[in-house]
């Protein structure tokens, strides 16, 4: 039987720094988590902006800011959960949405060590050793997994564990998503693509769904949610249903017909039981692409005839990769509670119901898209806690 899943506690790291508050007072002031980095231009010569993790966290978690932030989020969503009434079940999963894990200390392994390591060392750089490192800690015993669905993984993730709690496998999920990637190689790489914009300011490059928009800006994560279908705890939202397709089309493009975006958000409405004229926020994947940006804004004006608003937090915290729809997710989650959307401030002419900076609201069912790529194409539905 499908229930509503609730979200308990969130933890956050990202380019504002350490912790969630420090992520949402960094979305209401408007102002790009991005900074300058030298070694990031163009061939790997002057610098470049990007929304980089800050070093930070227990040194005792890993070498890395990878290990150490993954752990880090975990504990502050967890003791958020519990501070807000949620006591764990007695099955409680983990899943951790990756695309690139470890990446810096496996450039380290290759250019630095020349493939060698302790075993002990080595082992560091498994997916699957932080996932079991954490389910030690906190003594879960439910599944603990993986999952990868490129920039689309965090709603990959939700969508999962809501799965799972259907299903009766667990009593509830604590969900992660973390990436920290941004070396200079994998920087220029996407530079390179035509996609992601390292040579000019956040709010100028990326502007989503506005004229002038040259891509995204880049971006790093690591956020956590307690997820559970209790009611005792004092939820942020609850996420109604979700959905996801393949377009089955390019390895980086986006299918321009729309046919499989169109049969995800409409799978995703269905199973949350909600109708078109029910959403009135999007949250949308918004990475300032020509192409995203084009299949987004046909959607909201085809499928919901223009009446939702539309924003994307993509301008001030970077597109992060495989934790973007986490952080996307975690910015609606919180504006739920603080009743207002942290929506960037808009900079040029664009679609007439995109938000213009922070947004107050009254509840509202959201809609969150991400697509990731290669054709990976995902929706959930949020709403107000209750």
């Amino acid at each position: 039987m499908a229930n509503t899943m609730n979200i308990a506690g969130i933890g956050a790291a990202t380019g504002y720094g350490w912790g969630r508050h420090t992520l949402w007072s960094g979305l209401m002031s408007g102002k790009p988590a991005a900074a300058l980095y030298p070694g990031y231009g163009p061939g790997g010569q002057d610098a470049g902006w990007l929304a980089r993790v800050p070093d930070g966290g227990d040194a005792e978690d890993g070498p890395t800011r990878s290990a150490r932030a993954m752990r880090a989020v975990a504990r502050e969503a967890i003791a958020d959960a519990r501070a807000r009434g949620w006591t764990p079940g007695r099955r409680v999963g983990l899943l951790h949405a990756l695309v690139l894990p470890e990446v810096e200390s496996w450039r380290d392994f290759y250019l630095v060590d020349g493939g060698q390591r302790r075993v002990r060392d080595y082992l560091a750089l498994m997916p699957s050793t932080p996932v079991s490192m954490l389910m030690q800690e906190h003594g879960f015993h439910g599944p603990a997994m993986n999952v990868s669905a490129m920039c689309a993984s965090g709603n990959a993730g939700m969508i999962t564990a809501k799965m799972w709690l259907d299903a009766g496998m667990v009593d509830d999920v604590v969900f992660l998503a973390t990436d920290l990637s941004l070396t200079p190689e994998n920087v220029e790489h996407f530079v390179k693509l035509g996609v992601a914009v390292t040579d000019t300011e956040p709010l100028e490059a990326c502007r989503p769904f506005q004229e002038g928009s040259r891509g995204f800006s880049v971006g790093e994560a690591a956020v956590a949610f307690v997820l559970t279908t209790g009611r005792s705890a004092r939820a942020y939202a609850s996420m109604l249903g979700g959905a996801m397709t393949h377009d089955a089309y390019h390895v980086t493009s986006v299918d321009p017909a729309r046919v499989q975006v169109d049969e995800c958000v409409r799978t995703a409405l269905d199973v949350a039981g909600v109708a078109t004229e029910e959403v009135a926020l999007v949250n949308a994947h918004g990475p300032g692409t020509a192409q995203c940006d084009a299949v987004e804004a046909a959607l909201v004006d085809e499928i919901f005839g223009g009446r939702p608003a539309l924003y994307s937090v993509k301008p001030l915290a970077g597109h992060c990769q495989g934790a973007a729809a986490a952080v996307e997710i975690a910015a609606a989650a919180m504006g739920y509670e603080h009743g207002v959307i942290p929506a960037p401030p808009t900079v040029a002419a664009g679609h007439h119901r995109l938000l213009d900076g922070p947004t107050p609201i009254d509840g509202g069912i959201t809609l969150k898209t991400s697509l990731g790529m290669g054709g990976q194409n995902s929706a959930v539905v949020l709403a107000p806690a209750g």
